[in-house]
């Protein structure tokens, strides 16, 4: 940043340099599919803010309900404030209809209204934030040129969740979220996917990114996870990708095993796309990305959490049939320090509430969440691997909006599966002599005892890992 001064040389008061510093101008763009229920509330929030965008565009598409006329009430100039607080924005409402490219094209579209700008907001159709969101991001952006984009701290929307699956699923969210958020904030605030959920770009790095890449705009389809890649991108063409440290956001959770599930594997899909190296499709991995190194941590953790389940009900129970299983007090050890890294997280979320620690305090709720996890971990990489040619984008929508519907649904396969061997695995066992078994169990205990060991002192560090005052 520019140092400002007098004309005596003398560095100016900062009420003064201030004063003298140009307003950036901000674009806001809002893909909107499907959002009759949540547009109205989102586009009150962007005017509720005491920084508003200086322009909206809402960019509906593929839509098939009345986003479009509900967005339409809001279309014209909004005048807020008196004197010098004074601040117009106006709203746009462009129905694209039919878009093959679906928020990515919406996203491209919103972009090259907003040219000329310093910067770009970008907000989900169904994404509110705190009022001072806009004014801390802005400024959190504008103090360093280096910074390419910056996101608000997410956390998922738990007011008005229908049933008891539905209120579970959202406690599971937000705590992955949190947790999610803490580890970039404890990162030097390097945020590893700039979520399009509520988040300010530098229309600079994004003509940047275009140059660099030869896109013909800053979002492709080439990944299932249009945010990442244009996170990675922004990093590769030299700037930074930032988590801020106050602006808040709350964004729409999924409320049923099928949505969660289809968006779940979409994400973990498309990461693994950018983390594997070669070139599948149009997209190049790139496994040693710094932006890529939370994914890959990610990644292990979910086989390691995998391992020590799998292994200890596969162990438990032959130690049961073959009468030798003897309980120590010491395999409470690893749930505990578990639930107190659980409860840290909840403590630090910005919105929490009791139903936060209640998931954490109870054990129960957070490793079935962590076992649907697992689920979503072993078909994303199945899907990988098998090079399935499926629209997932798709899938999400269909599941989202209650469609989709089969006679053995994709989030019950793994369970299924993972039954499944586990009663081979037992079958097998039960086939070997006296003294292999014995063997078995005695090296199955031990490897898994290490693993564990190694597993609850690392999960013991982020326990007292200071939080610096964050909130997630």
């Amino acid at each position: 940043m520019t140092d400002q001064r007098t004309q005596s040389g003398a560095p100016l008061p900062s009420g003064e340099e201030t004063l003298m510093r140009p307003r950036p101008s901000l674009g806001c763009v809002v893909p909107a599919y499907n959002e009759e229920a949540t547009i109205g509330g989102v586009l009150d929030s962007l005017l509720a803010q005491t920084r508003m965008p200086d322009v909206i565009h809402v960019i509906v598409n593929n839509t098939t309900d009345g986003t479009a006329e509900v967005a339409s009430h809001y279309a014209g100039p909004h005048l807020r404030g008196q004197g010098g607080d004074e601040q117009l924005t106006t709203i746009f409402v462009h129905d694209i209809g039919e878009n093959p490219d679906k928020k990515v094209g919406a996203l491209n579209y919103g972009f090259s209204l907003v040219e000329g700008m310093d910067y770009l907001l970008g907000v989900d159709g169904d994404t509110t934030a705190d009022p001072r969101a806009v004014e801390h991001l802005l400024d959190e952006i504008a103090s360093d040129h280096r910074i390419g984009g910056i996101s608000a701290i997410y956390s998922i929307d738990d007011s008005d969740v229908p049933g008891v699956v539905g209120r579970f699923l959202i406690a599971g969210q937000r705590a992955q979220f949190s947790a999610f958020n803490l580890q970039n904030l404890l990162r030097g605030r390097n945020m590893a996917v700039l979520g399009g959920q509520y988040s300010i770009f530098s229309v600079e790095a994004l003509h940047a990114v275009v140059a660099q890449t030869h896109q013909a705009a800053p979002w492709v389809r080439d990944s299932e996870i249009e945010d990442s890649l244009l996170s990675l991108e922004i990093k590769s063409a030299g700037y930074l990708t930032k988590i801020s440290a106050t602006a808040t956001a709350k964004v729409g959770g999924m409320t049923t095993l099928r949505s969660l599930d289809a968006q779940q594997v979409k994400w973990n899909t498309g990461a693994i796309e950018l983390m594997w190296p070669g070139q599948r499709g149009d997209t190049k991995g790139q496994p040693l990305h710094p932006n890529l190194r939370l994914r890959w941590f990610e990644n292990m953790s979910m086989v390691i959490n995998g391992f020590t389940r799998m292994g200890f009900f596969f162990l438990l129970t032959t130690s049961l049939l073959f009468h030798a299983f003897e309980f120590s007090p010491l395999w409470l050890i690893p749930p505990a320090v578990s639930v107190l890294l659980n409860l840290r997280v909840a403590h630090a979320m910005a919105y929490r509430n009791n139903r936060d620690y209640w998931f954490a305090l109870l054990v129960f709720p957070a490793e079935l969440y962590m076992w649907i996890r697992l689920g979503h971990f072993a078909r994303s990489w199945t899907k990988f691997f098998s090079r399935s040619d499926t629209d997932n984008w798709a899938l999400q929508a269909r599941a989202e909006s209650g469609g989709g519907g089969s006679l053995l649904p994709a989030h019950v396969v793994p369970p299924l599966i993972m039954v499944t061997l586990l009663g081979i695995a037992i079958a097998v066992w039960e086939q070997l002599p006296t003294g292999a078994k014995s063997d078995v169990l005695l090296v199955g205990w031990t490897v898994l005892g290490v693993v564990t060991i190694l597993q609850t002192a690392w999960l013991l560090t982020r326990v007292l890992r200071r939080h610096r005052g964050y909130r997630s």
